[in-house]
């Protein structure tokens, strides 16, 4: 038993890509911005539901992909952003991957000046 078909019926398009930019593994995930209630945070924006620390997101996604063996370099792509894999854990039911949990961040990309 695992939340597969939720986050297929219910989450965006996604893919994990290796550091050279091959795409490794399509697979659906719910992607949100993070937020934080108080206002202890120095950096990021105030919004009606909470604080928003601009960058940061939380990934809810099947057992497959596992983010948690995501080598060094290994980003995520979904709606034409570029997320780096900061943390990643399993959620188990029993002895089963339940679902993965990460934090992810926006990948900023910036050109060389010529």
């Amino acid at each position: 038993m695992n939340l597969t078909a939720l986050f297929a019926a219910y989450g965006r398009p996604a893919a994990l890509c290796a550091a050279d930019g091959t795409m490794q593994s399509e697979t659906a995930a719910i992607i949100s911005p993070l937020r934080y209630k108080n206002k202890m945070y120095l950096d990021g924006v105030n919004t009606e539901i909470g604080f928003n620390s601009q960058g940061h997101y939380l990934y809810l996604g099947p057992p497959s992909p596992d983010l948690t063996l995501a080598s060094e370099g290994d980003y995520l792509t979904a709606g034409g952003e570029k997320y780096r894999i900061d943390r990643a854990e399993r959620v188990y039911h029993g002895s089963e991957i339940f679902y993965i949990w990460a934090i992810i961040r926006v990948i900023v990309e910036t050109e060389d000046p010529v």
